[in-house]
């Protein structure tokens, strides 16, 4: 089983046309996700990638019968995209963009409170359901079907934890790639609880970094809903200096609890597999599955 896409995800690119909605269109395409149009507003009734191109996400909901967007606009017009989609009633919004301004992004969220969409990122390189569906940037090659959960902060390590998960021999459920920013549709915690109710996720890897508190959340909920699948947690940034920011907007250590040692030591008293490496993560994946 899996969360959010899987192989009946109808896909609406937003932003198609452009260079990055084209490649990776194209890319998503190659994986065998179902694509089924783009919007680009101006070029409606023109055709793109061998797809419909419409004006406006409610016009290609209609024609389509999209229920999942992906996002490659720019920062400027983004959160009104986001909004729009959410307006239109695509169920789950993947929003790839970074640098959108933080006060957009409030207002969108707000937006979305009174909507029944489901928003992954912004900043973030989107949702894979391996042999179903890829919604994002992220290399398809990489993951292996399973039945362990990925939620990360980080872009890459959600790749590099897939890549050590499949090299001790499991496979992935659904990776998701929350996004960096200070200000996101799908927090930690969030994301966790799908993954506790999907009942073919057997594990799952919580990838995290300084700054925030989701990570602390997320753990306590872990230990005060007694959940029953291993979670195997890793923060980046343990290195990283107080007050300075590193790669990501939402990664400033603001406060106590915001360290990458103090996150650790949070998801540790909550029950949580730590591990100081990202090198470690499939082995005690393994591990703590028993295998």
């Amino acid at each position: 089983m899996s969360i959010l896409v899987n192989k009946n995800s109808k896909i609406l690119v937003q932003g198609f046309t452009g260079n990055e909605g084209t490649f990776h269109a194209e890319q998503m395409m190659a994986y065998g996700s179902q694509v089924v149009g783009g919007v680009t507003p101006g070029k409606g009734g023109s055709e793109h990638l061998g797809r419909p191109v419409f004006d406006t996400v409610s016009e290609a909901i209609d024609r389509t019968g999209a229920n999942t967007s992906i996002i490659f606009v720019p920062p400027a017009f983004a959160a009104d995209a986001i909004m729009e989609a959410a307006d239109a009633g695509i169920d789950v919004i993947v929003c790839i963009t970074e640098g959108i301004p933080t006060r957009d992004m409030i207002a969108a969220r707000e937006y979305l409170r009174s909507r029944n969409s489901r928003l992954i990122g912004p900043n973030c390189p989107g949702i894979i359901t391996p042999d179903e569906a890829k919604v994002g940037i992220m290399p398809g090659f990489v993951f292996k079907k399973g039945n362990v959960g990925i939620v990360s902060r980080s872009g890459t390590l959600t790749y590099e934890a897939a890549d050590q998960v499949v090299k001790a021999g499991m496979g992935i459920s659904t990776a998701i790639g929350i996004g960096g920013d200070p200000v996101i549709g799908t927090t930690t915690r969030e994301a966790v609880e799908l993954f506790a109710s999907d009942p073919e996720t057997e594990a799952i890897v919580l990838i995290g970094e300084i700054g925030g508190q989701m990570e602390a959340d997320a753990a306590r909920w872990i230990r005060d809903s007694k959940l029953n699948k291993p979670v195997i947690g890793f923060i980046a940034g343990q290195t990283a200096p107080p007050g300075r920011r590193m790669g990501h907007a939402g990664a400033v250590v603001g406060g106590t609890e915001d360290t990458a040692a103090a996150k650790m030591r949070i998801m540790e008293e909550c029950g949580l597999h730590v591990v100081a490496s990202p090198a470690d993560i499939g082995q005690t994946v393994r591990k703590a599955l028993g295998r």
